[in-house]
């Protein structure tokens, strides 16, 4: 599995360097990053695409292919936490060498970078505690509600498009534990992580998500498409996803 996702990203030229600017990578900012010794990757605490382990290490979904990448390089790996709003100003300022954390294809996005084909579904859900739930039982019901939502991410563009009262935080994480601890009524947060943090067996298990606001999808680097679809066809990209709970929701390559 390693060994195919080296194979994978090396034909990436820096995937999550599918979130650079438009353009991306070229073979000279490859050979910096092999210079230098170190691929770092920027992003946020989002299970399960990147989150820590025990032992604090960087792991999930994306996080495997980053770290993959980096070894076919040659290179070790930094994973550096950044603010979600920033993501573009840090790629153009070179304090990080690529994003890697479950991008939504946003228009906004695609006009700022080079992206793949999408390569998983996702949406944008509505967090509650599970005591209230039954009481919103759509958009409309929940306008009154304070929500959380991370900066500059689809739930703060789904928040904004419902016209909710909201508080921007660092990233869904935070947002989860501002509905937690009664500091906000709701959140947003994207599909995914709701399914992995969210409910019965989890550290939130008073909370649950409910209403979608939203269907949208995640894609990378524009380079992957061949090999998403070999990857896909040999059953490859299913079983890095199945490690991580996530592979309903991968499309078909």
């Amino acid at each position: 599995m390693k060994r195919m996702f080296a194979m994978l990203l090396v034909l990436v030229l820096c995937v999550g360097l599918a979130a650079c600017a438009a353009g991306g990578k070229t073979s000279s900012d490859l050979e910096e990053i092999k210079q230098k010794g170190t691929l770092v990757v920027g992003i946020t605490d989002f299970a399960p695409m990147d989150y820590q382990d025990a032992s604090g290490s960087w792991i999930g979904f994306d996080a495997d292919m980053a770290t993959a990448f980096a070894e076919s390089l040659g290179v070790k790996v930094e994973f550096q936490v950044i603010d979600w709003d920033n993501k573009v100003p840090e790629l153009n300022g070179k304090t990080i060498d690529c994003v890697w954390n479950g991008m939504t294809l946003t228009d906004g996005v695609k006009s700022a970078m080079e992206t793949s084909n999408a390569y998983c579904n996702n949406a944008q859900v509505v967090i509650l505690p599970l005591a209230a739930a039954d009481q919103y039982p759509d958009a409309e019901s929940l306008k009154g509600l304070r929500f959380a939502v991370e900066s500059g991410s689809a739930g703060m563009a789904m928040a904004k498009e419902y016209g909710f009262d909201y508080i921007e935080v660092i990233d869904q994480a935070t947002a989860l534990l501002e509905v937690k601890s009664g500091t906000a009524d709701a959140a947003i947060i994207d599909a995914l992580m709701a399914g992995a943090m969210v409910g019965e067996g989890t550290d939130y298990a008073d909370l649950t998500y409910t209403i979608s606001l939203n269907a949208e999808e995640y894609g990378v680097g524009a380079a992957l498409n061949d090999f998403f679809k070999s990857a896909y066809a040999d059953g490859s990209l299913q079983a890095c996803a199945e490690r991580y709970g996530i592979q309903a929701a991968l499309i078909a390559q």
